[in-house]
């Protein structure tokens, strides 16, 4: 799920992303992906190098359209059209280098940063200024496996930590009967789940008890046997 930070950070405009994997690979991988999905980003709109008295009609016709933009809108950074070249290009020429940041304006791809790290256990600097949401996609099953039960309480008192007031943690909890076919990939593992008294229907009870308001079931995403549920949890000031 890492790669899809870059989409989430070209596309919703947040300010800070941060992807976090205890797998290096994982994590060069998401780099990666950053560089080709900035290759394939078309040039902001107000960097075209024309002037007004050489627009064209389809220029001047968005000019009208930014016009019509609401005041918080239009305080945005500028961004590019995604996929605005198709990845063919990155294929035959190579992906574009990424230029130095000339602003802390939160743009893309500057706003999207991934760390390797075993984030249960350890900090990241990341963390001081605190998150407003926190995304955790298909690595409840992976945490409690390896950390047990304490491992899981651990990683969900972290979330809760690092979230401002008001703050959001998105969960895609794997299901229990998902556990099985993980336990025969490793004897660690194995062992490791014999020990196991939480269950993914305990997870919204405990979440409560740490100080997260009542589960909001968002629905199942994904297809096949990717196919699970996803939950969203605000944080309580207490």
């Amino acid at each position: 799920m890492l790669t899809s930070h870059g989409v989430q950070a070209q596309r919703l405009g947040a300010k800070r992303i941060v992807g976090v994997d205890i797998d290096d690979a994982l994590v060069r991988l998401a780099w990666k992906h950053r560089r080709s999905v900035w290759s394939q980003q078309g040039p902001p709109e107000n960097v075209s190098g024309r002037t007004q008295e050489g627009e064209d009609p389809s220029a001047r016709s968005r000019k009208r359209r930014r016009s019509s933009l609401s005041a918080e809108d239009s305080h945005r950074p500028q961004q590019g059209i995604p996929d605005y070249f198709p990845a063919s290009c990155e294929h035959m020429f190579g992906p574009l280098l990424i230029p130095d940041a000339v602003s802390q304006d939160g743009s893309f791809p500057h706003n999207v940063a991934f760390r390797t790290a075993d984030w249960v256990h350890n900090e990241i600097p990341d963390d001081a200024e605190g998150y407003d949401v926190v995304l955790a996609f298909s690595i409840s099953k992976w945490i409690h496996l390896n950390g047990g039960d304490e491992g899981l309480l651990k990683f969900f008192r972290r979330v809760y930590q690092v979230l401002g007031p008001g703050g959001t943690f998105v969960l895609e909890a794997q299901e229990w009967d998902t556990y099985g076919k993980a336990k025969r990939m490793d004897p660690k593992l194995k062992e490791n789940a014999k020990t196991l008294k939480l269950r993914p229907d305990d997870f919204e009870r405990i979440l409560q008890d740490i100080g997260f308001g009542p589960a909001e079931h968002l629905g199942a995403v994904g297809e096949g046997g990717f196919r699970r549920p996803v939950d969203l949890y605000t944080k309580i000031s207490r």
